[in-house]
């Protein structure tokens, strides 16, 4: 799976071996997202809208949406609210204020209760209004007294030039009536501009702002809620659990393919055979971790395909027959073999077994050998002509496999075939029979072989049985 793409195949082969597993942390993950929750309490906010008449810019509005939140604005509000343990600097993280279209800066308040949150966003509201009048209010003042000031100067400037006007030469010469003239406009001009002063109202500046009437109380939490962190540590830990198990099954280097397992063995598949159990691939192991491992279902190796089972007893006596059809195929003359199996492996153990048991009286006679794949050492070659690989999917990496190439290859051995054995499940009825069927690999069936006895590979060497005929020639 390291060189595949993830496929949806692979993510239904997860959720469908492992959904106890998933199950139980997705129930880690919301109760941890409901701790979270009591970690941080629920919050509500609520907002107040404050107009500001006349033509505002877009960055005075930001500046007023600036003096809103201002320190000076939340200490008086943290004073009229009257609240232990409430300042201005912690009101801070809790009030925002926006300029919106039309004028509008819109406050809002966070607290703890939907009440508070009301009540936080009118107080600032009339905070930044009473505020931002008293500095508008102190600005009038000022701006009112220079109009003042201008209008007594205008008015003594109108009658200085009146008196200049009467003051003229009464007579009728051309230079006395000109300046009489150009007085005359002068005055005139003096009089529209103090009419056109007089008609501006300097009451009517942009101090003037309206709350546009109370906070709204809030109905719903602000999220996250506390059903959103529930649920969203739920899908938190049940996504990292499925990536996971991918990001494990594509750093592993197992075979899990029977057309990689024979190109590590350098040799050739003869076919896959199933033996039936109670579940597929389950891992050995006893004690409190191997209850829990069961309890779970991790105990089961998901990144296998599911193998193909045969159906029932005679399927599988079918299959393990054209396998030693197969075998007869691959050897020039009746020749006497040796099966190697890796150490531990036990569904590969029992598949030997029924192999042997299935080859008859043929003269084709079979040995089984356990070797161990850290240290790989196979019998030295007496009268076999080859060494038959039997090993189970997904267990074994390229260079283990490469070992026991080389340890058949050290001892004389050529390794004439590859048979890939899988665990299927299986009714216990049909089990029972098909553990009648194979029998076991003990030192009983010493006597059948026609060489007499065989020698020991320490723990691994298991004398085996004689092959009968085939019956079940033909491809499969």
């Amino acid at each position: 799976m390291s060189d595949e793409a993830i496929r949806l195949v692979t993510v239904g082969r997860i959720l469908r071996r492992r959904w106890r597993l998933l199950t139980v942390l997705a129930v880690v993950g919301a109760l941890v997202g409901y701790g979270t929750s009591l970690l941080f309490p629920p919050r509500y906010t609520t907002s107040a809208s404050i107009l500001l008449p006349g033509a505002w810019q877009e960055r005075e509005l930001m500046t007023q949406a600036q003096i809103a939140t201002s320190s000076v604005v939340l200490d008086r509000t943290a004073a009229a609210l009257g609240r232990p343990g409430v300042d201005g600097v912690g009101l801070r993280d809790r009030v925002s204020a926006t300029a919106a279209d039309g004028n509008i800066i819109k406050i809002s308040g966070t607290a703890d209760t939907p009440e508070q949150a009301q009540q936080l966003a009118d107080q600032v509201a009339q905070q930044f209004v009473a505020f931002a009048t008293r500095i508008a209010g102190d600005g009038t003042d000022a701006a009112t007294s220079q109009p003042q000031a201008l209008r007594q100067l205008v008015a003594q400037t109108s009658r200085r030039i009146g008196e200049l006007a009467d003051a003229a030469a009464p007579g009728q010469t051309v230079e006395s009536v000109q300046t009489r003239t150009e007085l005359a406009k002068l005055r005139t001009a003096l009089e529209e501009a103090v009419n056109k002063l007089e008609q501006v109202d300097p009451g009517a500046g942009r101090a003037t702002m309206v709350v546009m009437g109370s906070a709204a109380r809030p109905s719903a939490e602000v999220a996250p809620t506390t059903v959103q962190l529930v649920a969203g540590g739920a899908l938190l830990f049940f996504l990292v659990a499925v990536i996971g198990h991918l990001a494990a099954a594509r750093a592993s280097r197992r075979l899990r393919t029977e057309a990689e397992i024979a190109s590590a063995l350098g040799s050739t598949l003869l076919g896959t055979v199933d033996v039936p159990g109670v579940r597929p691939a389950r891992r050995p192991g006893g004690g409190p971790k191997a209850w829990v491992r069961r309890l779970l279902g991790t105990d089961v190796r998901w990144d296998l395909p599911t193998p193909h089972a045969s159906g029932d007893e005679a399927g599988r006596r079918i299959r393990h027959r054209r396998v030693c059809a197969r075998l007869r195929e691959q050897l020039p003359s009746p020749r006497r073999l040796l099966v190697v199996v890796p150490d531990g492996d036990g569904t590969a153990l029992r598949a030997a077994g029924r192999l042997a048991a299935e080859a008859g009286s043929d003269p084709l006679l079979l040995r089984v050998a356990e070797v161990a794949v850290a240290r790989p050492l196979v019998p030295d070659r007496e009268d076999e002509s080859g060494v038959l690989v039997v090993l189970s999917a997904g267990h074994w990496t390229e260079v283990e496999l490469a070992g026991i190439a080389g340890a058949c290859a050290d001892a004389g051995h050529e390794v004439v075939g590859v048979v890939v054995a899988a665990a299927v499940r299986a009714k216990r009825s049909a089990g029972r029979r098909a553990d009648d069927a194979a029998p076991a690999l003990t030192e009983e069936s010493t006597p059948a072989l026609a060489g007499g006895a065989v020698p020991e590979l320490g723990k691994g060497a298991t004398p085996a049985l004689t092959v009968g005929e085939d019956t079940g020639r033909g491809s499969g």
